[in-house]
């Protein structure tokens, strides 16, 4: 996935029973950070919540 400012995010789904780890990982720096959430949220809601927390991160350095 590109971002706004031509960074790749790449994002990870793991599921783990009734929930899913979503990692995303900032291709620039390797910053990666990971949520769970419930499986039935949807992915895109999941992959959105960890990118806006990757940003928050990245925004924080």
């Amino acid at each position: 996935m590109n971002s706004n400012n031509g960074r790749e995010i790449f994002i990870e789904f793991i599921p783990m029973g009734t929930s899913v780890k979503v990692c995303a990982i900032d291709s620039l720096t390797g910053t990666e950070v990971s949520i769970v959430g419930p499986a039935n949220a949807g992915q895109e809601t999941l992959k959105q919540n960890a990118i806006k927390k990757l940003q928050y991160i990245l925004s924080k350095k």
